[in-house]
C-alpha cells in the first residue's frame, strides 16, 4: 500500500531553506532559522522531514562535520572541501567528478561501484588568512 504523502507549510519551509544557501546547512542551523515563524517547530520534525527529503533523492548529506550531518539540493555529483578549522563545507564544481575511477575500483577489486563521493579536508581561504595574521 501507497502512503500519501502530506502537503505541509513546515516541510516547505524546510525544503526552502536548504534550497536558499549554499552553506551546507545543519538540521540545527535549519531549526533556527526557521524557529521564529514556525514556532511550534519541533528539532525532530526537522530531523523526521530531511530524512523523507533524503529518501526522496531531493537532497543528499554531504558528511558530518563537528559531529553534524550537513546537507546539500544540489544532487546531481560534485565534489566538496570541507575546512577542518571552520566546518565551512564548499561546493567544487569545477574539480570534474571522475567516473573512470568508479572502473578502477570495479575492476580492482571485483565490486559493482553506483558512485563516489569525493571530499577534500583542508584550510579553507578565510581561516587561511586568519592563521596569518596571528
Amino acid at each position: 500500500m501507497e502512503r500519501t504523502i502530506r502537503y505541509s507549510k513546515k516541510r516547505e519551509a524546510i525544503l526552502e531553506a536548504i534550497c536558499s544557501t549554499d552553506i551546507h546547512p545543519s538540521a540545527d542551523w535549519i531549526y533556527q532559522r526557521l524557529k521564529p515563524a514556525h514556532p511550534d517547530l519541533s528539532l525532530g520534525t526537522v530531523y523526521r522531514n530531511l530524512n523523507f527529503f533524503r529518501e526522496q533523492g531531493t537532497i543528499q548529506c554531504v558528511a558530518v562535520v563537528n559531529g553534524q550531518e550537513r546537507y546539500d539540493a544540489n544532487v546531481h555529483p560534485h565534489n566538496h572541501f570541507i575546512c577542518d578549522h571552520c566546518g565551512a563545507v564548499i561546493d567544487l564544481h569545477q574539480i570534474p567528478v571522475d567516473a573512470g575511477l568508479d572502473r578502477q575500483v570495479s575492476e580492482k577489486y571485483g565490486l559493482q561501484v553506483h558512485h563516489h563521493d569525493l571530499v577534500f579536508h583542508g584550510t579553507c581561504t578565510l581561516c587561511g588568512k586568519k592563521s596569518q595574521i596571528s
